[in-house]
Formats: structure tokens, sequence, C-alpha cells
């Protein structure tokens, strides 16, 4: 008698991975755990710490030392109080580029395989990323001030009044940053991403009330001026800051924020999921 074997292939099939769902509170947790790394990484690096100290010193100085003199003719001390909260408003905004620089960086070195082996949602990497650049905004604030004291500026308020100021700043550039990361996860290029935010950064600043008050500019300047997220934020932290209105400019900078993220959250995400699986 003849035994047969029938051998039946086995065909084995990779069934699709879910995306991992997580609670409120493990995702805080993961959020702040990955911030953590992001803010060891800048503390580790010397070139960006630099980068973020003396850009806001060198516009600082030379906004009032080389341009103030002819802006307020003569009146620097006058200029000084002016141009300082506006100043502040400028260098978080140029700051919140970094982020999407790094994140192009970290995704051309496969940072983001790793993130999405881990048990972790599907958001935290970034909201970790916009997180840790806080310690960058704050510190970047705390130069300026620093400086500025030393250069006669004083604040009139309190500083409970100085503390909403800075925490004003913070909420403004994190929620310009998530226009940086959806360029980071959009484009293969950090230099790319740098240019593309120059381009938005550099318009809307000089196109303010940062460096001259919005009387002195043409009337069609002076219409996008009155409703420039530059202004209407330099606006109010001056009023946090020197003393003055802070609610009128208030609601337009939160429209603004609320604005940036509706948009531009939902859109990076889009970008991540769509690059990294």
């Amino acid at each position: 008698m003849s035994t047969q074997t029938i051998d039946t292939p086995v065909t084995s099939h990779r069934l699709p991975t879910a995306p991992l769902r997580l609670g409120l509170v493990q995702g805080v947790r993961h959020s702040l755990a990955l911030a953590g790394r992001n803010v060891t990484k800048f503390v580790r690096s010397p070139i960006s710490v630099v980068d973020v100290v003396l850009t806001p010193v060198i516009s600082l100085l030379m906004f009032v030392y080389l341009f103030g003199g002819a802006i307020a003719g003569g009146d620097t001390d006058g200029y000084v109080q002016m141009i300082v909260p506006g100043v502040m408003v400028m260098a978080v905004f140029q700051a919140s580029i970094g982020i999407g620089v790094s994140l192009t960086t970290d995704a051309s070195t496969g940072m983001f395989d790793r993130f999405r082996s881990m048990p972790i949602g599907r958001s935290v990497p970034l909201i970790g990323a916009v997180l840790a650049d806080v310690v960058r905004y704050v510190i970047c604030l705390a130069t300026l001030l620093i400086l500025a004291y030393i250069m006669g500026y004083r604040i009139d308020t309190n500083p409970i009044a100085t503390l909403a100021a800075i925490a004003f700043l913070v909420g403004f550039a994190l929620s310009f940053a998530w226009m940086s990361v959806f360029l980071g996860m959009l484009v293969k290029s950090p230099t790319t991403v740098q240019g593309l935010m120059t381009i938005v950064v550099l318009p809307l600043t000089f196109a303010s009330n940062v460096f001259v008050p919005t009387q002195t500019m043409p009337g069609w300047l002076q219409a996008w001026s009155s409703v420039n997220p530059v202004s209407l934020v330099a606006d109010v932290s001056r009023g946090l800051l020197n003393g003055g209105d802070v609610a009128g400019p208030a609601l337009g900078s939160l429209a603004w924020m609320a604005g940036m993220i509706v948009v531009f959250f939902p859109l990076a995400m889009r970008a991540y999921r769509r690059n990294n699986g």
C-alpha cells in the first residue's frame, strides 16, 4: 500500500495593522515624552541654541541703533519702548520655522519609521515636536527681555501681564508652527522648508507695525497692516507690556491663531500619514 502525501501550499497573509488608538491621558504622556526627546536634542546642539539666541539679539540691536534714529527722529528711548514688543513677535515667528526643518531632517534619517513601530498614537510625533518648541520660544523671549532691559527698555505693567504677554506670544508661535510642520511633511528638503517659510514670515513681518507705526504707511498698506496677524499680536504684546488696549487686537489674533490650527493641523497630519503609512 502506498501512501500519497498531498502538500497543500500555505499562503501567509499579512493582516493590515489598524491605527493605534490611545486614550487622552496616554496620548498626552507620549507627546510629552517625545517633547522631552526633542528638547534634549535641541539643548545638545550648540548651533541651534546660538541661532535662537543670536537672531533676536542681532535684530534688536540693528533696528534700534542702525535704523532707530532715522525712524524715530532721534527719540531712540521712545523707539525702544515701541519696538521691543514687536521684535519679540518677530523673533518667535521666525523661530517657528525651525520645527519644519527639524521634522524634515528626522524624516530623511528614518526616525519616523522608528516612531511607526512604537505603540504610540499617529499624531504623537508631531504634537511632541510642537510642544518641544516652547523651550525655544521661552529662551528666545528671555534673551530679548534681558537685552532690552540693558538697552533701557522698561515694562510699564505688572508681572502677571508680563507672563500673559509671554504666554500669548508662545501660543501665537505654536499655532503658526503648524504651517511649518505641514511644509516639513510635504517636502523632502530642509532647505526648501526654510525657504518657503521665509517667504511667508518676512512679508508678514515687514508689512506690519513691528518697526513703524501703521499711520506712517500708505493707505493700502495701512488696511493690510491693521488685519495682519503680526501687527495684531504686536499690539497685544505692547498692551500687556507697555499698557494700552488689549481686548480688540487679542480677538483678531486669536481668530488668526485658531484659523492656522484648524487649517494646518489636519493638513500636517494627512501629509504625515501619507508619507509614513
